[in-house]
């Protein structure tokens, strides 16, 4: 880019859910309540005018608030936005469990990461009535649900990630601004000067650095800023990738889905009112290739690796089976969130678990390419699709005893703490990516791509090793069925790293990718987009800004000069991070 001093402000950007009309569908048009610790904090940012700091991060989630750890951790002064009241992203305002691997109690991820998990179990064991065998349990998993060794409600992940936050706020060195979205950019060459944010009060300000992490859910960051990025999918010809399409599609892109908390209370009834687009729900049968085994509500699905007809079950709780055994999964315990089993006796009248299933996958359209009132319409649709998932459920599920409904069904609206019941933020499988130094592929991370390279080599299979690895993680390649009408992609990965050059634009000289918008593909997004990993390259990004600032180094200088990048790897490895996998 040539020109100097640029504002931004492109109509790519109206087409991003970020903005207030997407808050509106939330109910977060207003602020609810801050945190103890960051209020005062984000009060004094609030007075308008210019702020200027050494690193501004764009979004709170799980990315966001390790880039913000790690940054003030190095002594730097730090700005952290959020578009709604709950920093956590995926664990909290989404409200999704931690989807982990299963090496995750000992290795694979970094050392605050596992931090974070281990004061989540000290919080329960605080806070909470828990059993003496629970209480004792050094893996204690609160919901004990199938997905995850560490179950636990999104108010907890908040609670503690405010906590771990708490020292660098009360030093001066963190501002936490919830309800806060950048609308708008000024660019000086290759280089971001200023962001402007817009507050839930509509309250404008400019903030200043000598860098900008996107830690956003999309990727809000790259169009403001004109950073070149990429969205769904490319093509095989670019990427010489095995499950790529022939054809490029921008616009397909993973399912987005609307979380939501239930709990059971035996003999009551909770039977929502019949949402408005109820028929057309309870009629869809997904257009998928290949095809959805039948209607959406339902209790058969494609099986991700295997794409046949696959039954599941749901099966809450009652007096006369408090352990019901069904065949098939149990959906009310796979997220699980709270298991009464772990508490004393009378604490939980019902477990409680988050609704994050194939039947509430939106797939009708994306949150990214369309413009303003087809992203609306989305948004809404997804909310009803949800909505619509309650009802059946309380309605229409078939029963074991040849019954249909469950109207004990509750949403428990203050679980994941908004007016309707549902998340307050849906959860975002798929951003726009940078067009980036370095840009992972499936041939670099999957099992079958790297045994063929191993039996070449007369090695064992791993990961492609990547020189300027700044982290590790291990997730298979999982992608949900996809707005471009894509079923189940779903393929076996090997332990991985993560490489510096994935967080670095091509272009734009101060501006570092920390969430979803790395230098992925479509298809390798798949397993670079759960929690530990998402933490991993936040935490990276983060130490990167600190370290390039100390080093009045650049992040293309700290990967492209050797004893730089050992320099920043060693400096890595001091604050806990791991960057290869043990042997």
């Amino acid at each position: 880019m040539s020109e100097k001093n640029v504002t931004v402000a492109p109509s790519t950007y109206s087409r991003s859910f970020a903005r207030r009309r997407f808050l509106e569908f939330c109910g977060l048009g207003a602020a609810s309540a801050f945190y103890p610790q960051i209020a005062a904090a984000a009060e004094s940012a609030r007075s308008g005018g210019e702020t200027e700091v050494d690193v501004v991060i764009i979004g709170g989630g799980l990315g966001g608030c390790a880039a913000a750890l790690a940054a003030t951790r190095m002594g730097k002064r730090v700005l952290l936005t959020e578009p709604t009241d709950w920093i956590g992203g995926q664990l909290s305002q989404q409200g999704v469990p931690p989807d982990e691997h299963s090496h995750i109690e000992t290795h694979g991820c970094t050392a605050s990461y596992r931090q974070f998990r281990e004061n989540v179990r000290d919080y329960y064991r605080r806070n909470y009535p828990l059993t003496e065998s629970a209480k004792n349990n050094p893996r204690l998993n609160p919901g004990n649900g199938n997905v995850s060794r560490l179950c636990h409600e999104p108010r907890v992940a908040v609670a503690v990630l405010d906590a771990m936050l708490a020292p660098a706020v009360s030093a001066g060195r963190l501002t936490v601004m919830l309800n806060t979205k950048p609308i708008k950019a000024e660019v000086d060459g290759d280089r971001v000067r200023s962001v402007t944010l817009s507050t839930d009060q509509r309250a404008e300000f400019q903030v200043t650095a000598p860098y900008f992490i996107d830690a956003s859910e999309q990727g809000d960051l790259l169009p403001l800023t004109n950073t070149e990025f990429v969205t769904g999918a490319e093509s095989r010809h670019d990427t010489k990738e095995s499950h790529a399409p022939e054809k490029a599609d921008p616009d397909n892109i993973q399912a987005f889905t609307w979380c939501f908390a239930i709990d059971h209370i035996e003999g009551a009834d909770h039977t929502i009112d019949r949402p408005k687009q109820y028929d057309f729900w309870k009629d869809h049968t997904p257009d998928l290739t290949p095809p959805w085994p039948g209607k959406l509500l339902s209790l058969q699905y494609s099986k991700p690796n295997t794409l046949r007809p696959h039954d599941l079950a749901f099966v809450p709780p009652t007096k006369d089976a408090p352990s019901p055994k069904t065949k098939a999964l149990n959906l009310w315990l796979y997220r699980r969130i709270i298991d009464p089993a772990n508490f004393l006796p009378g604490t939980y009248d019902s477990g409680v678990t988050i609704v994050n299933w194939p039947q509430n996958d939106y797939m009708l359209g994306n949150l990214i390419t369309g413009d303003e009132q087809e992203i609306a319409k989305h948004l809404e649709a997804a909310r009803q699709l949800s909505l619509s998932l309650m009802y059946w459920l309380q309605t229409e599920a078939p029963r074991p005893d040849g019954g249909a409904g469950w109207k004990g069904l509750r949403l428990r609206k203050d679980i994941m703490g908004t007016a309707d019941g549902l998340a307050k933020y849906p959860y975002i499988r798929e951003s726009r990516r940078i067009q980036a130094e370095f840009t992972i592929l499936e041939q670099h991370i999957s099992r079958a791509d790297r045994q063929a390279a191993a039996k070449n080599a007369g090695g064992k299979v791993t990961a492609a090793p990547f020189h300027d690895s700044v982290g590790i993680g291990y997730y298979h390649l999982d992608l949900h069925p996809s707005s471009g009408g894509d079923n189940y992609i779903d393929f076996a990965s090997v332990p991985f790293q993560i490489p510096l050059g994935a967080l670095i634009p091509r272009r734009t000289e101060n501006l570092i990718a920390a969430c979803k918008n790395i230098g992925t593909t479509h298809l390798s997004n798949g397993c670079y987009r759960l929690h530990p990993v998402e933490w991993s390259i936040g935490e990276a990004a983060g130490a990167l800004a600190a370290h390039c600032l100390d080093q009045r180094d650049s992040p293309r200088g700290v990967r492209n000069q050797s004893k730089s990048l050992t320099a920043f790897q060693n400096v890595l490895k001091g604050q806990g991070f791991e960057l290869v996998w043990p042997t």
